[in-house]
């Protein structure tokens, strides 16, 4: 196993990590077996989330007399100061554990971000909980470029979390500017929510990025392990084969595929446009289907409620039938 120190963090970290969202399909005890499989492979890096509904427990769990060997990651989707320390507070009893070496701010815009950094904002709550040990080291993770941009910016960032992919590379400036600033990158969606196929493909596309510290394929299986290990670990350069299978992986997703890029907002009704596909993902391809219909749920403007103008395909620079997939989304997903 290939180890790379995470930015400013320090942290020693396995280059390919674990993502947790998929072991909600999955059980405690199964947990626990993978995590195990996980140690015993050198696998040390682990991604969770307050709102992955059970994976912080199931992790905590799993975790019991083995903590010491991994570093764990988490994130909150609280934008104030209260409801921040809260939800550190519950990721420590939910991961049995007494501190979390990595706590992130998950997927704020870039108002959300700018209220963070605000007096009474998350950011209060992060440090404070840094300085009393409950927490090691602070970080950001987003879909958007502004975004990314902007948590470059800001002193308190250790580390970003952003998708990077066969056909999602409209990042790829940003991570190398991570590298340069000494701020680690943490990358997501190594499969693109499951639309790339070619999990062993897709793998080795971004270990060849020499920028990418960690990257976190979701697995729930052995089998899924062992795969995305073999991968990860064969260090060859490319083949002419692979590199033209990339492009034609490109080429099929290009046509009906979202980067979530936003590009294509301000929707005129005010849909959240990459959210919406950015859900419908989750519950067409990753098997999560009342998880992805609660966050839809969230969301205050419906895919049907598009009027049909087009602006946001003109905006597209991927030219993506956005009004047809707007609407297949909200036949998904019933309103």
């Amino acid at each position: 196993m290939e180890y790379r120190i995470l930015g400013k963090t320090g942290l020693k970290v396995s280059r390919m990590g674990f993502g947790g969202i998929p072991i909600q399909r999955i059980d405690a005890e199964g947990t626990k077996k993978l995590m195990k499989a996980l140690m015993d492979a050198g696998v040390n890096y682990i991604d969770t989330a307050r709102g992955y509904t059970v994976s912080e427990e199931f992790l905590g769990f799993a975790l019991e007399g083995i903590r010491e060997h991994f570093v764990l990651a988490t994130k909150s989707m609280a934008r104030t100061a209260e409801a921040m320390a809260a939800d550190i507070d519950v990721s420590l009893k939910n991961l049995r554990t007494d501190y979390i070496d990595l706590y992130q701010v998950h997927n704020p815009n870039l108002a959300q971000l700018e209220q963070v950094c605000a007096p009474g904002g998350a950011l209060e709550a992060l440090e404070a909980a840094k300085a009393a040990g409950k927490i090691g080291h602070i970080g950001v993770t987003a879909h958007s470029k502004e975004v990314f941009e902007r948590a470059l910016e800001l002193p308190w960032v250790e580390t970003v979390m952003f998708p990077y992919n066969i056909v999602e590379t409209q990042g790829e400036k940003l991570i190398r500017a991570c590298r340069e600033k000494n701020v680690g990158f943490i990358d997501m969606k190594p499969l693109a929510g499951g639309a790339i196929e070619d999990a062993t493909l897709a793998l080795r596309f971004i270990c060849a990025n020499e920028d990418v510290d960690v990257l976190i394929p979701g697995m729930a299986e052995i089998s899924e392990l062992s795969q995305n290990l073999a991968a990860c670990e064969d260090t060859a350069p490319l083949s002419a084969e692979e590199k033209a299978k990339i492009m034609q992986i490109r080429q099929e997703l290009g046509t009906n595929f979202c980067r979530r890029c936003n590009y294509c907002q301000p929707c005129a009704a005010g849909i959240n446009i990459s959210g919406v596909f950015l859900f419908e993902g989750y519950l067409s391809r990753y098997g999560l289907a009342e998880w992805a219909k609660g966050r839809y749920a969230t969301l205050p403007v419906k895919a049907s409620a598009c009027i049909g103008c087009g602006a946001c395909e003109d905006r597209c620079p991927y030219h993506l039938p956005i009004r047809k997939m707007l609407k297949n989304a909200a036949e998904k997903f019933g309103e």
